[in-house]
């Protein structure tokens, strides 16, 4: 499987677990063992998406419209 499609599974699961939550919101019920998963769906996302120092620095600069050629 490859990174995007994994990514693309666990934005799936977390929109279903955001469905359930408002849900439960609605109702007025205790949500807290979904908020615990959307937090850690949350950061696997965030770890599998990481880039290093120098590709921060990079898209920050391809911001910019005198360096978007780099």
């Amino acid at each position: 499987m490859r990174r995007e499609q994994y990514l693309k599974i666990i934005e799936r699961e977390i929109n279903n677990i955001n469905k359930k939550i408002d849900m439960k919101i609605m109702k007025g019920v205790d949500y807290k063992k979904e908020a615990l998963e959307h937090k850690q769906l949350l950061h696997k996302i965030r770890q599998h998406s990481r880039r290093g120092f120098w590709g921060n620095f990079y898209n920050q600069l391809n911001r910019f419209p005198i360096f978007s050629n780099i």
